[in-house]
């Protein structure tokens, strides 16, 4: 998984509240068994007219300002509906290093956790105050700073809580599966001592 650290990055906005995962990457995408190659159907239904190829010229990410933009900002209960852990890879496969929202369904966000995408939760007003600097400025950044847990840029300087297990795996780029082979010696002692 890769480490998240410090991240600057275009910040692309959704005034959309109780985004699902079925709008997130749609059930028909998810067949493929590698967690890669989903990006290019995130939000699928949004993004492209009913032919499937033409891009909705009206979708937030459409926007040639956003192009590239790797941190979403959205409204609340992003992530609810069901529990695929595609929607976190089709995220981050499309190039989101994080996203901020007031608040995020459950599993989708320890998804992101496991997966390497920060989810950030902010206050309403906060993520108002992003949303209204992000209209006055399309092509706005923001840096992302996981060691602080600050969101700075455009007079933006809010604080962010995160667990500190989390925090921890993220800043070290590690899953659970990378997490458990910290303890590969311990693993290997165990297997050679045990008694079949």
């Amino acid at each position: 998984m890769q480490s998240f650290t410090v991240h600057t990055g275009v910040v692309a906005t959704m005034d959309r509240a109780n985004v699902d995962t079925d709008q997130i990457i749609p059930k028909q995408f998810l067949k493929r068994i590698e967690r890669t190659g989903f990006g290019q159907f995130l939000f699928y239904d949004w993004r492209f007219h009913d032919d499937g190829t033409t891009p909705n010229a009206e979708f937030e990410l459409n926007q040639p300002e956003v192009e590239g933009a790797s941190i979403l900002i959205a409204r609340q209960n992003f992530g609810s509906g069901s529990s695929r852990e595609h929607a976190v890879w089709a995220l981050d496969d499309y190039g989101f290093r994080a996203v901020i929202a007031p608040s995020f369904a459950d599993i989708f966000f320890n998804n992101c956790f496991k997966n390497g995408v920060l989810p950030i939760v902010l206050s309403d007003d906060e993520v108002n105050q992003i949303f209204e600097i992000a209209d006055k400025n399309p092509t706005l950044e923001l840096t992302v700073n996981l060691e602080s847990q600050k969101i700075l840029g455009d007079g933006i300087d809010f604080s962010f809580e995160i667990d500190p297990s989390r925090r921890h795996n993220l800043l070290n780029g590690l899953d659970d599966i990378a997490q458990t082979l910290q303890h590969e010696d311990k693993i290997h002692e165990y297997e050679a001592n045990r008694s079949w």
